[in-house]
């Protein structure tokens, strides 16, 4: 899906390039010009997206050990199982299968709810990056506009085969950033 839109989109930016193209050969004042930026490495480079990552692992990090702490007390209690299993009656066998079922199952949950792609863990590290991405997106309209920019492509972006070095507008984004301080 996701290729599919960037397909299209690529379609469309050929279309406008040829267009904007076509117009430019008529009116020689307004040449195409085309840049590209770095998002990541403009986010690698703000403290605050730095400090946010701070946050995420640290979090990550919590939920890592709980998971550890509950495989642990699975393993444990399994063992015993196995070691007792021979002596046990069936009632006992099932009552402590569908307790270890029961355990792996509030694990996986656990996992889920916390790593899961609707997990707390990317809702959080949504939250905290939206604001950035903003800021960001900010920085390259300014700059498009500063530098009378056709269009800026992000350098992440896959459909991004080709730029030459002297459009890519990664740091002039970055110091207009700093510089607003906002």
């Amino acid at each position: 899906m996701k290729n599919a839109i960037i397909l299209i989109a690529a379609f469309a930016t050929i279309l406008l390039l040829s267009a904007d193209n076509a117009y430019a050969q008529k009116d020689k004042d307004a040449p195409l010009k085309i840049g590209y930026v770095d998002t990541e490495l403009i986010l690698r480079q703000m403290p605050e997206a730095i400090d946010a990552d701070k946050k995420l692992k640290e979090v990550g990090t919590k939920y890592q050990d709980t998971l550890k702490r509950m495989q642990d007390d699975f393993s444990k209690r399994l063992e015993k199982y196995r070691q007792q299993e021979g002596m046990m009656s069936a009632d006992g066998k099932k009552t402590e299968e569908d307790a270890l079922k029961a355990m792996q199952q509030n694990y996986l949950a656990y996992q889920e709810e916390k790593f899961g792609n609707a997990g707390e863990l990317a809702h959080m590290q949504a939250t905290l990056m939206a604001p950035l991405r903003e800021r960001i997106q900010g920085g390259i309209k300014e700059v498009a506009k500063e530098e009378k920019m056709s269009f800026i492509f992000d350098k992440t972006n896959p459909s991004m085969l080709f730029a030459e070095e002297k459009y890519d507008m990664t740091y002039r984004v970055l110091d207009k950033i700093k510089r607003s301080g906002k």
